[in-house]
């Protein structure tokens, strides 16, 4: 969103980052592997249609998203490259993707059934979905493989195009459930290739497995965190084979400061007390914005310096600690660089215990993006 900013709220996406990002993927892959940009969850909460077109500006061949609604955002974009959509669609809204150029993950032979009995105006693209041990979604066996196969040869409504699996633990340390993973992968992958000729598009790689392994992708390679300048996990990021570039950043601005005395209590619960005179702020963003409340105690940075959240943080506001006076209007920085200080994604993820994936993609459409 580019249009009036009516509040003092908002999040910043460096588009410059994410062709950075996805340029410097590029120069590790072999030439013959592709980058299907995965934008699913408004770009991992960056904006699906900005980061979209950047992304395919830059190289990507390809869009991936989980659901069909996101994959029709992205037509009405007018983005015209091939989407694949990764999440169980129904069979009657298979007519929809057709109309729509959109390809569709198969994994199931009571699927391919009632596709068949739904009426579609030219055969629908599929990529099928292979669960090596990742537990979610996708064929297991030998035997499921060759009978969905077999299904998909006799139909006449569905093409295959595409085959692929997901790693559960490419960003770790140990690599034993990958290795297996992968050559679990590899089996499926020969008996596909006995009981099949025609050439289909095979992809297994995640950010991890494409940054940490990229000589053992295949025709293409899924950038989803890493295109966004997050590194998949603290093993990834300190082998740091590649350099990434955040793209999200979080700021607001001070919307009321006051000094209060000793012995005073700030917001729902009293749970912060001043120890001394103190310079309290208020910004206005709270846990209706994805700020939630045990965020209490982060750091922001003001005039370049960390200052503590204090109080609990109400549903639009937050108050933060200041070393002295500031004037109302002064930029608060939640996520991203101020002076010679930043506050990475990472921290806030930390800080939540939870992985840096969930912080922008909490951050709700209630804040709006600004693009770079």
């Amino acid at each position: 969103m580019n249009g009036n900013l009516f509040r003092s709220t908002w999040a910043e996406v460096d588009l410059n980052a994410i062709a950075h990002n996805i340029g410097e993927m590029k120069k590790r892959l072999p030439e013959h592997c592709g980058i299907i940009a995965v934008v699913k969850a408004n770009a991992y909460g960056h904006g699906a249609v900005e980061v979209a077109k950047t992304a395919l500006e830059s190289g990507a061949k390809m869009l991936a998203v989980a659901l069909l609604e996101e994959a029709l955002t992205l037509r009405e974009a007018n983005i015209t490259a091939p989407i694949l959509v990764f999440g169980r669609v129904l069979p009657q809204d298979v007519p929809v993707a057709v109309q729509h150029d959109i390809t569709l993950t198969c994994f199931q032979k009571e699927w391919i059934h009632d596709v068949n009995r739904v009426s579609l105006p030219s055969p629908v693209n599929v990529h099928m979905k292979w669960d090596t041990g990742m537990g979610r979604v996708g064929l297991r066996t030998e035997k499921e493989l060759e009978e969905i196969t077999k299904e998909i040869e006799n139909s006449p409504k569905i093409h295959l195009t595409g085959v692929y699996s997901h790693f559960a633990t490419a960003d770790e340390a140990d690599l034993s459930y990958f290795e297996m993973q992968r050559r679990r992968f590899e089996h499926l992958l020969q008996t596909f290739k006995a009981i099949r000729n025609e050439p289909v598009s095979v992809h297994i790689g995640n950010s991890a497995a494409s940054i940490r392994f990229p000589e053992q992708m295949y025709n293409y390679i899924r950038f989803g965190i890493s295109m966004y300048g997050l590194y998949p996990s603290d093993v990834v990021k300190n082998e740091r084979e590649i350099e990434l570039e955040p793209a999200f950043s979080l700021h607001s601005r001070l919307i009321h400061v006051k000094r209060m005395a000793r012995k005073e209590s700030i917001s729902y619960g009293a749970t912060y007390t001043t120890k001394d005179d103190e310079y309290i702020g208020t910004i206005p963003i709270g846990y209706a914005d994805g700020w939630i409340r045990k965020l209490q105690g982060m750091d922001v940075l003001v005039d370049g310096k960390r200052m503590p959240i204090i109080g609990r943080i109400t549903m639009d506001q937050t108050m933060i600690k200041l070393d002295g006076e500031y004037p109302v209007g002064t930029k608060v920085t939640l996520i991203g660089k101020q002076g010679n200080d930043e506050i990475e994604t990472d921290e806030i993820a930390e800080k939540l215990e939870t992985i840096n994936y969930e912080i922008p993609c909490m951050i709700p459409e209630r804040v709006p993006r600004l693009y770079k």
